[in-house]
């Protein structure tokens, strides 16, 4: 059974870092490129990373230089380094596997993490 579990949201102040993981399971993670996706109140969802099964990584504009896609295939993990946080940055956000680093979801959507930027 596919499964993708993000962890590691919380509340932050505007500036601050997080660390979010998603914990794959049930395919095989190694070859598949997967996406990190944040979906804020009223908004669409977008995508803000992916990163390839080679290392390739795309990132929305609102992101660069201050977050950064990885993954560790040992673990079947990929993370998103959060830095510089701003309150725009306020959003549910989600892992899933992409057909492409620019988009193209498939598969199920997680629980989601949320996180929450605010002084």
């Amino acid at each position: 059974q596919v499964q993708v579990v993000e962890s590691g949201g919380g509340l932050v102040q505007p500036g601050g870092s997080l660390r979010l993981s998603c914990a794959a399971s049930g395919f095989t993670f190694s070859i598949k490129t997967m996406g990190w996706y944040r979906q804020a109140p009223g908004k669409q969802r977008e995508l803000v990373a992916a990163i390839t099964s080679g290392g390739d990584t795309n990132y929305a504009d609102s992101v660069k230089g201050r977050f950064t896609i990885s993954r560790d295939n040992a673990k079947n993990t990929v993370y998103l380094q959060m830095n510089s946080l701003k309150p725009e940055d306020t959003a549910v956000y989600y892992c899933i596997r992409l057909t492409s680093r620019y988009g193209g979801v498939y598969g199920s959507w997680g629980q989601g993490t949320q996180v929450t930027v605010s002084s």
